[in-house]
């Protein structure tokens, strides 16, 4: 690990004004990749601009790591990193369906977008980029699946980017995942109402790092 860690992006402002117009990408290929398997996407349209930015803004990597986001859909979080100023080469995402991925590659030049299922993630990724994940960024609904399916996202991202934990956004009122059953800790980093549906950002780090930390 580096002895600098930074953000990955600018913190993200309040809500204003920008947030408001949330443009979305490509509704219609979400709506029917939505149709087609409910399961894989936790809503019918993409993230507004205003959860990207909360999503962004609390990135962290080390100059020499990369953010690996998990469920990319049509890409809005993703050039929202970008965007916000994530070198492209530093970014790595993971989407199962293959009409999507066929579209993040051509919408994001210089990213690398593997098709294929996260709980793969040790197998989908390079050995050499094992440990070297500064943030992982989930928008698969977790929420949906049974815990022991659950536990097998959060053992293939800790398998990846041991200690690290991940970044969850949900719509969920409350944690999205049972925390204390995977022995994780959590902290609801960001909410925007301003999302449809309204929209946390959870922060869930393994108990024992958390315990090493305080």
């Amino acid at each position: 690990m580096s002895e600098a860690v930074e953000p990955a992006v600018a913190e993200a402002p309040a809500a204003d004004s920008r947030d408001v117009a949330a443009p979305v990408a490509n509704p219609w290929m979400f709506f029917r990749g939505w149709l087609s398997n409910p399961l894989r996407m936790g809503s019918v349209v993409p993230s507004s601009a205003a959860l990207c930015r909360r999503v962004a803004a609390h990135t962290r990597r080390a100059p020499d790591e990369y953010v690996l986001e998990l469920g990319a859909g049509t890409g809005v979080i993703s050039r929202a990193l970008l965007a916000a100023g994530l070198p492209a080469e530093r970014l790595i995402v993971v989407e199962i369906v293959p009409d999507m991925a066929a579209h993040l590659r051509r919408r994001l030049p210089g990213v690398q977008v593997i098709e294929g299922d996260a709980r793969a993630l040790p197998d989908l990724l390079s050995p050499a980029l094992h440990g070297r994940i500064g943030t992982v960024i989930c928008g698969i609904p977790l929420v949906l699946l049974p815990v022991a399916e659950q536990q097998r996202f959060i053992g293939a991202i800790e398998a990846v980017a041991p200690g690290r934990g991940f970044l969850h956004y949900s719509y969920c009122v409350t944690s999205p995942l049972p925390w204390r059953r995977h022995r994780l800790v959590p902290r609801r980093e960001a909410w925007t109402p301003l999302n449809f549906p309204p929209a946390s950002v959870w922060r869930y780090t393994p108990a024992r790092t958390a315990a090493e930390a305080a």
